[in-house]
């Protein structure tokens, strides 16, 4: 019998790239819309805009890390809770928990008898995480993990937002809007591309759809810092 040819899957990738693409996405976006509407108020001052840009960069950056801390560690105490409740069950009803087991594997196209059997070594071998993978879906490319997930958002928040806070920084006023636009839009096109090179997913589209969201997040930005704003 020949050997199994080796597969490469991206799936493990889900977890840490979502946080990733989430937060300089997010850093992007929220941190060149602000500079860019500030910086179309009538009267702003470029200390003004700086000063706005880098509260919002700190401030983003905590937020992102505190937002995916709160989210994945509930998804962290529901996974315990139901891992400790099937532990329960385990020791208390373990013939049931078998004839659950191999239900799942039939419902998947298993024979009844084959199912029972794989069942029953399953359950020999880790019954816990036999239960914990195939009854409740968690695995360990997948499991919460909260820690990880605020320090990769805050990281990825602060790596978007610190180039179009640079230019910002460095160019005249008077073409701030433009360059921070024309900046960010460019970093979320390789954020894009680079999000789905990496996912293994189409590179067009993933493109297209983060400029156009960024494009509607600025200019809609600009128009209200210039239709409202006054002297920073």
């Amino acid at each position: 019998m020949s050997e199994p040819v080796a597969e490469h899957h991206l799936v493990h990738r889900t977890g840490w790239l979502r946080a990733a693409v989430l937060g300089a996405n997010d850093g992007i976006i929220s941190v060149s819309s602000l500079l860019v509407g500030v910086a179309a108020a009538p009267g702003a001052t470029h200390g003004g805009v700086l000063l706005a840009g880098t509260a919002a960069l700190v401030g983003g950056a905590l937020s992102m890390a505190a937002g995916e801390y709160v989210s994945v560690s509930s998804q962290a105490d529901t996974e315990q809770a139901d891992l400790a409740r099937e532990r329960l069950e385990l020791a208390r009803a373990p013939e049931q928990e078998r004839a659950e087991l191999a239900a799942i594997y039939e419902e998947r196209g298993v024979t009844p008898d084959v199912a029972f059997e794989v069942a029953t070594q399953m359950m020999a071998h880790d019954a816990l995480g036999a239960h914990r993978r195939d009854e409740l879906g968690i695995s360990d490319e997948l499991a919460a993990r909260p820690i990880q997930a605020a320090l990769s958002s805050a990281a990825a928040f602060f790596a978007g937002a610190i180039l179009p806070m640079l230019v910002a920084t460095f160019v005249p006023r008077a073409v701030t809007g433009i360059a921070v636009s024309s900046c960010a839009l460019v970093m979320l096109a390789i954020l894009g591309a680079i999000g789905a090179r990496v996912g293994g997913a189409p590179i067009g589209p993933a493109m297209l759809r983060v400029v156009f969201w960024g494009l509607i997040a600025m200019g809609v930005t600009g128009a209200i810092g210039r239709a409202l704003g006054t002297a920073v």
